[in-house]
This record gives structure tokens, sequence and C-alpha cells, in this order.
């Protein structure tokens, strides 16, 4: 009986508070007819001043080592994040899957995206990826109104026009070819999802055709730096087998040509000296073929191990021209933004008619405490 008491009275102290609140807000109803029409204004300026953007996404499925059963179990096991040293690196890779969205943030492989070539979605004009990043993209009219601050206070310092026609030194870099990397860098985006061993590019840019050409172009910038990591020490070998190869084949036909030009001049032999040259120069002539034909067989071993360690990949999802826009999403920024200036306003109107305490319960534990 007394919870059934205890209830009624409870609910009618929450009615209490909640009409003294709404009480509070009326009394202080213009303030929010100022406060939420000036948050709505500015919040559309605010999108209104961010350029729309699109995103390309492309998905690779890499060649997966040839662990066996430990492989198996190292991908199993990398799906709740532990690592068996199987897997992706059984083959004794360095690079991994996992290492992929480093790979590709590296300031090198940056770098080698400036030239990629680029074209407008309705423009005619070629042009280099990085000259569209440095004369195409739009900025928010905040960072111009920023630029335009810091340059009248601070005088900015005008690079020589022959930095920019040197070729790209990874090693040493410009102010402003850093500024393009961390660009590339903000545009593109890699992740490798463990669970299925697939890779994902997605690029980011305010054009839909650069940014299908720049993903089609990164997958493919990607897949070549594998694959020349991946057979580094394969084409070495078989650099190296055929060096040895043309070696042998230039000694044994020497020693054919030394050989017929001795039977030309001794056909018909009497000395014994010159038949144990005749076998001499058989005998070594004999060794040198054998020595060109083992190393025939080294090349083609050479060559099969060169295809072998080429990986490959099967490309799930092309790069496509996206229809719509990825962003921004302007409403729901709007809404958004006024909903917090509406608590905000809330919050300082409870504040000032001092209901915030009664609406949090403080006043309400300090009376229990006084009648304690």
């Amino acid at each position: 009986m007394e919870e059934q008491n205890n209830n009624p009275s409870t609910s009618q102290g929450q009615k209490t508070d909640l009409s003294r609140v709404w009480t509070a807000m009326k009394k202080h109803k213009k303030l929010y007819y100022i406060t939420l029409p000036v948050a709505f204004v500015a919040a559309c300026l605010i999108t209104l001043g961010i350029p729309n953007y699109y995103r390309c996404e492309v998905t690779l499925a890499p060649e997966s080592g040839s662990g066996g059963s430990m492989g198996s179990l190292a991908s199993l096991a990398s799906s709740f994040g532990v690592n068996l040293g199987g897997g992706g690196s059984s083959n004794g890779d360095a690079i991994t899957p996992m290492l992929y969205p480093d790979l590709m943030k590296s300031t090198e492989f940056l770098t080698s995206l400036y030239d990629i070539k680029v074209q407008k979605d309705e423009d005619d004009r070629v042009m280099t990826y990085y000259d569209y990043l440095d004369n195409e993209t739009k900025s928010p009219w905040w960072t111009e109104a920023k630029k335009a601050l810091f340059g009248l206070i601070i005088p900015k310092k005008e690079e020589p026009k022959k930095v920019e026609k040197e070729k790209v030194n990874p090693f040493r870099l410009t102010q402003k070819q850093s500024s393009m990397a961390g660009a590339i860098a903000g545009n593109i985006k890699c992740t490798f999802d463990r669970r299925v061993d697939v890779i994902i590019i997605e690029v980011t840019d305010q054009d839909p055709l650069v940014a299908a050409t720049v993903a089609d172009s990164v997958q493919a910038r990607l897949q070549d730096a594998l694959v020349e990591y991946r057979t580094k020490k394969a084409r070495h070998d078989l650099e190296y087998v055929e060096a040895l190869h043309k070696e042998a084949k230039r000694n044994y036909e020497r020693a054919c040509e030394v050989y017929a030009d001795f039977m030309d001049s001794n056909q018909d032999l009497i000395l014994e000296t010159q038949r144990l040259k005749q076998n001499k120069l058989e005998n070594e002539m004999q060794l040198l073929y054998n020595n060109y034909n083992a190393i025939c067989a080294q090349v083609l071993a050479a060559k099969a191990k060169l295809q072998e360690a080429t990986p490959a990949f099967c490309t799930l999802q092309n790069a496509t021209v996206p229809l719509g826009k990825a962003g921004p999403k302007r409403s729901r920024i709007v809404l958004m933004f006024v909903f917090f200036v509406f608590l905000c306003t809330t919050t300082w109107i409870l504040y000032k008619e001092n209901e915030l305490k009664l609406l949090l319960g403080l006043n309400k534990k300090k009376n229990k405490s006084q009648n304690a």
C-alpha cells in the first residue's frame, strides 16, 4: 500500500517539475524566436559553404598465401584480432594485406599520384591530379577568409618557379608539395577487412569523374607496387641466371668455333699430339655444352618461379563514376545545429530560473538531507 501511495506522489512530482520547466520556457519564448532563426540562418550559411563531394569505392581480393591448415587457422584467428604468424605472411612477405593502408599513406606512394591524368565531368581539359588539386578544387568560404586574413598579417613567401618545374623528390618536398600530399592522403582511404580478406579503396573528390579516375589509378598503382615488391627477388634471380646463360652460350659458341677451325686445318690426323688436342677440344666443348644446357633449365625454372611469385588480384568492384553526391548532408547538419542551439538555450533559461537544479534532482537531495 505504501508503494502504491508513493507512486502517485512521484508521478505528480514529475508532472509538477515538467510543468515548471514548460512555464519557464514559455516565459522566455521570445529568446527562442531570436536564437533559433539565427541558428538556422548560420547553419545554412555554413552548409552552403561546404562544397559537394562524391565517393568512389573499389574492392579487391588479394591472393592468399598457401599456408595449408596453418594458414586457414591464422585467417580464422585474424578475424578475432589474433596474429598466429600464418595467413598473409606464410610466404615470408614483409608486406601483408593489413599493411596496405600504411603503404598507401607513404610519401613515396602519395607523390607518385601527382602525375595522374584527370578530367572533370563537364570539362574537356586534361590535367594532372596535382594541378587539379591546386587550381580546380573549391574550399569553404571561411578557409578563404582565413587565408586572406593571414595573408594580410603575414606576408606570403613566393617559391621560385624552378622548384615547381623540377621533379618531385619524396626525400625533400617543398611546403606546397607536402600540403598536396596531405590533401591526397585525406581524399584516399584504404581499409582491409580481416573477416573476408578484402581490400576496400575509397576515393572522395569534388568531381565524380575525377573520383572514379583516381580510384582506378590508385588500384592499378597499388597492384603494380605489390607486384614489384613480391617479385623483386625472383626478378633479380632471373636477371642473374640470364646473365650466366648469355655467358655460357658465348663460351660454348667460342669453343665450337675453335674446334671447327682445328678440324678444318687437321683433317688427316697422324700425330698423337694432334689427336690428344682434338680430344681435349671435344671434352671442353662437351663440358661447355653441358653447362649451357643446365643453365637453360635454370632460366626456365627462374621464369616459372617469377610467374609463381607474381600475386593475383580479383577485382570484386571496379571503379565507376558515382551518379549522386555523397555529401554534405545539409538538411541533417542544419537540424542538428538548430537542435543543439535549442538545448543550449533551454539549459540557460532553466539555469536563470533556478529550475536546472530541480530538474537534475539536486534540490530534492538537499531537502531529504535537511529532513533527515
